[in-house]
């Protein structure tokens, strides 16, 4: 079996440095590549999509970011350059500064050739599709960059204090960002932007028909539809669903209902997944047929990676832009 984990996470020792000296302690796993190349190796897995885990490169302090996300990224680099066909790697950008954001973009796509950029759901008290973001979203459209949008750890915590934010508050967070997103027209001004929503798109799925009935039940109706002129389903259709944490038949059956088998790509979530000690790591996926099981797993994610599916040059792999943001 061969399998390309699009949801996988890295986090370099600095980064854990910096995130414990400003929030204290915080579930982040210890992260080494000898470890996780050996975890790649017990599940069949050819190669992964990182990028860092929450609570990301903003902590409140601007200057902190912008130093924290070129570290991150140059991190990346340096994990890409020595593993070239295990990892690809995915830049962190110091939003809410939208100038740090696109030179920062700059410096990770052209300079060090990262795959693409990981967003969080929220940065501040802004959700993904706050038009302060329009600037970085279009320069995102134009590059036709592959873009991960994973849940942020939410302002205000859960209101459930017994239970942790990430049980049900993430994927929350994933539909907040991801409906903001739709609402706020970027989506259908940005259809060149490759997004990927972690964990099957939070709740999305299932609420689909519920979010797509804003444009009919909301005054204005009319200046809400301008925003999804496609209407509301046609763009949920076009972005792409991790199976991280949600390897199981529920959630792919309820997002074959939004998109097609070929905008669900296999991810893992490591190192937060559960995941058996020996054989498959998603036994969940079982009731699919060979074929359709291996698209996810490893076939569709070419249109987001080709590099690892084509064995391209890390600075081959992506289309040159028109013009640099410098």
């Amino acid at each position: 079996m061969s399998r390309i984990d699009c949801h996988a996470h890295f986090n370099p020792a600095e980064y854990d440095v910096q995130v414990a000296k400003t929030m204290g302690p915080t579930p982040i796993s210890a992260w080494n590549t000898d470890q996780q190349l050996a975890m790649m190796a017990r599940y069949d897995i050819d190669a992964s999509v990182v990028s860092i885990p929450p609570p990301g490169v903003f902590m409140g302090d601007v200057a902190q970011a912008k130093d924290l996300a070129r570290m991150v990224n140059e991190a990346g680099a340096t994990l890409i350059r020595n593993y070239p066909s295990q990892f690809a790697a995915l830049a962190a950008l110091p939003l809410p500064n939208v100038d740090a954001a696109l030179e920062e973009l700059h410096y990770a796509l052209d300079i060090l050739h990262l795959d693409g950029i990981a967003l969080f759901t929220h940065i501040g008290e802004r959700y993904l599709g706050h038009p302060d973001w329009a600037t970085l979203f279009d320069e995102l459209n134009r590059r036709r960059t592959y873009v991960f949008v994973h849940p942020a750890i939410p302002t205000q915590g859960s209101p459930l204090k017994h239970l942790p934010p990430w049980l049900i508050e993430f994927p929350f967070e994933t539909t907040r960002a991801l409906t903001n997103l739709l609402y706020s027209g970027t989506l259908a001004r940005c259809p060149d932007i490759k997004f990927q929503f972690a964990h099957m798109g939070g709740a999305v799925p299932f609420l689909a028909g519920r979010i797509a009935s804003l444009v009919k039940r909301a005054p204005p109706a009319a200046r809400i539809a301008e925003q999804v002129p496609a209407g509301p389903l046609e763009y949920l259709k076009t972005l792409y669903y991790d199976t991280g944490l949600s390897n199981n038949a529920p959630a792919l059956q309820a997002t074959l209902q939004v998109t097609t088998l070929d905008h669900i790509v296999f991810g893992l979530d490591w190192p937060y997944a559960d995941l058996p000690t020996h054989g498959d790591p998603a036994p969940g996926l079982n009731y699919l047929g060979v074929t359709e099981r291996a698209k996810i797993e490893s076939a569709n994610a070419a249109a987001l990676v080709p590099r690892l599916t084509n064995n391209q040059p890390l600075a081959a792999s992506r289309q040159s832009p028109t013009a640099s943001h410098q």
